[in-house]
């Protein structure tokens, strides 16, 4: 690809470095943004750096949140005596969406995948296990990937709780095995969370 910018040619591969965002696609991009009235490109660009500066991210339950708590926690209408495990943030989303859960969340930041390099001590287990030591909380759903990198979490998280008196469970196996929840579609990921069975039934001791 040919440029007769570098100006031009630098804001292409910055987008370029999007994911899901391929050369074609950035150069559209920043070719739409030179049609753009220059205001309006400066409060985009604020926008993006502002949001980079000032996330926070919840002390409680490791989600994206503007304060020390997301909304999600500091809600008391939520139940707080309900987890719902998830890998990532856009996972607590696609849960969201469905309108079927009104627990709080707890954000891994991955799953346990040796191969990877990501052990246990990479992830937020630690923060899950003192929430449910030293809160008055009754139920922990595990909402992982079904893979084998999830139900590897679900069993080393499970054996952790063990010694508590908390009732563990996983939603329901609507979502194919090696699926991801974020593309499930909000019927079929609602009927998981409200079907979810005891974790022995996926994982074997």
């Amino acid at each position: 690809m040919n440029f007769s910018s570098t100006l031009l040619e630098n804001a292409v591969a910055e987008f370029s470095r999007l994911p899901g965002i391929g050369k074609k696609t950035a150069l559209r991009l920043v070719l739409h943004l030179l049609k753009t009235d220059s205001a309006q490109v400066d409060m985009f660009a604020e926008t993006i750096s502002k949001m980079r500066r000032e996330i926070q991210f919840c002390q409680q339950c490791h989600n994206v949140s503007d304060h020390a708590l997301c909304n999600i926690c500091a809600t008391p209408a939520r139940k707080q005596e309900l987890i719902c495990v998830v890998e990532s943030i856009r996972d607590v989303m696609a849960i969201e969406a469905t309108q079927q859960y009104n627990g709080t969340y707890h954000v891994l930041g991955g799953v346990i995948s040796p191969l990877d390099g990501i052990g246990p001590d990479q992830l937020n287990i630690e923060t899950l296990i003192q929430r449910a030591t030293n809160n008055n909380v009754s139920e922990i759903i595990f909402a992982l990937n079904p893979n084998i990198q999830g139900d590897t979490s679900i069993y080393f998280i499970q054996k952790k709780l063990a010694h508590l008196p908390v009732k563990v469970t996983a939603i329901s196996r609507g979502i194919a095995f090696g699926g991801e929840l974020e593309y499930a579609d909000e019927m079929t990921l609602a009927r998981s969370l409200q079907n979810r069975l005891p974790v022995e039934n996926f994982v074997r001791q």
